[in-house]
């Protein structure tokens, strides 16, 4: 396994009396084994198709022809879709430097962009900037209703005719949802599918949050050029000792989530993820999404929040030590040490840095992700760390699977189910009346 963890710095027999204490651990992992038992019926009986995605392969050559066609001829590629259907793939494409402070500039042909926010200025000047009779669509929503998603097509198909286009939405359009159900309506499809557009169809037994690891992940994964296949072999390593028949104690995810719980029960209401990785920026929001939908309900759940390391050190680290002591941490660190520009030891000198000289900035942002770990348990706030040597396909892909399965472990543990939001689809609702009603 490529991810390494530890919770030695969240317990208060560690870290004095601001930790967690091991009988609320100890509380917790009896908890979580029995969730684990139920994760294992949903694994055997099928309920939980999400559990088969990492040792499935079949669908792998359909995904490759998808992106083949996206990327032919094309030197912008665009995904429409918001919230789960946007926010994996997203994690995934960092790896190709998507959303990459500076380096995203420089991304090699084609482009790709998430227009995964509706804002109105922010779409039409994409519209008008986009090199549109050379850039390709992905319109993707599991239900095909999603209202962003439909306006956003709405707006792209609209743009085509203006640009004298309109006979050519079927070659530069895809869609991504699932199949038509009987009686029901799909909008997505009846908008493009008049239009001879193409379907991938999304995996009616997995949402949008946990679909990372299908065609809705892997599809802007392909295109970027990443190993697919190697994204779903390292979320099969964070399931193997659920496989085994691990107990909590010893399955990464399952310890994970009865952190959480034992947090949340001792009342630590707010779970931070800080990331020493530019190239974490979008997990660390893709978590946040997860987390958050999947464990607030019926008066449970903790606040998560992201955060990047250094550069959040600077904004919010204050507070996070002086402030109050209602949190718990997990610092998520790579191995960065030995990488990065040299530091010219005369300059060094000159900066009034000598320890600088000969070094490298990585190994400055290593000691800063240790040390903000150090700082946090030495003034009792429950820290735990996670390192990944090297962030490629595999280690994103086994990063993916933990988090998903211990969410799904602590919603068990809590009593809530993970999987539906339904004080998100109420929203829904009213803003699509207030919309008609103008």
């Amino acid at each position: 396994m490529a991810l390494q963890q530890s919770i030695d710095l969240a317990l208060d027999t560690n870290i004095g009396g601001g930790g967690l204490p091991q009988a609320a651990l100890d509380e917790a992992l009896g908890l979580v084994d029995q969730a684990m038992k139920r994760l294992a019926e949903d694994d055997s009986s099928g309920r939980l198709p999400l559990l088969h995605m990492p040792r499935t392969s079949d669908d792998l050559a359909s995904i490759r022809e998808a992106a083949a066609f996206l990327r032919d001829d094309a030197t912008d590629v665009v995904f429409l879709g918001t919230g789960g259907s946007s926010l994996g793939g997203q994690t995934l494409a960092q790896l190709k430097d998507y959303a990459v402070p500076g380096a995203g500039r420089f991304t090699e042909s084609p482009r790709v962009h998430f227009l995964d926010n509706l804002d109105p200025i922010t779409f039409d000047r994409i519209l008008h900037k986009l090199p549109l009779s050379s850039t390709k669509f992905v319109s993707i929503s599991k239900s095909g209703g999603t209202g962003e998603t439909l306006m956003q097509t709405i707006a792209v198909l609209t743009a085509l005719e203006k640009a004298g286009l309109r006979a050519h939405p079927k070659d530069v359009f895809l869609g991504l949802s699932e199949p038509r159900k009987a009686g029901a309506r799909n909008a997505l499809r009846d908008l493009l599918e008049p239009e001879e557009v193409r379907f991938l169809e999304h995996h009616t037994g997995i949402g949008g949050r946990y679909s990372v690891l299908t065609n809705v992940g892997l599809l802007p994964a392909a295109v970027l050029g990443l190993d697919i296949a190697a994204i779903r072999q390292g979320a099969a390593e964070a399931y193997e000792p659920f496989r085994n028949g691990a107990a909590a104690k010893d399955a990464p995810a399952a310890l994970g989530a009865a952190l959480n719980v034992a947090a949340a029960k001792s009342g630590k209401g707010i779970a931070v993820a800080m990331a020493y990785a530019d190239r974490m920026e979008r997990f660390t929001r893709w978590w946040v999404q997860l987390w958050a939908e999947s464990i607030g309900k019926d008066g449970h759940g903790t606040q998560p929040v992201a955060a990047i390391g250094p550069v959040d050190q600077h904004s919010q680290l204050q507070l996070y030590l002086a402030g109050p002591n209602d949190k718990l941490f997990t610092v998520l660190t790579t191995g960065v040490a030995g990488k990065g520009p040299l530091m010219d030891e005369r300059l060094a000198k000159r900066a009034g840095e000598p320890g600088f000289g000969a070094k490298r900035i990585g190994d400055l942002v290593a000691a800063q992700g240790r040390a903000t770990a150090d700082t946090l348990a030495r003034n009792g706030r429950p820290t735990r760390q996670i390192h990944v040597e090297t962030l490629n396909e595999r280690a994103v892909g086994e990063l993916l699977m933990h988090f998903m399965l211990e969410t799904i472990l602590a919603g068990y543990a809590l009593g809530v189910d993970p999987f539906d939001q339904p004080a998100v689809e109420e929203g829904k609702i009213l803003a699509k009346q207030y919309l008609a009603q103008g």
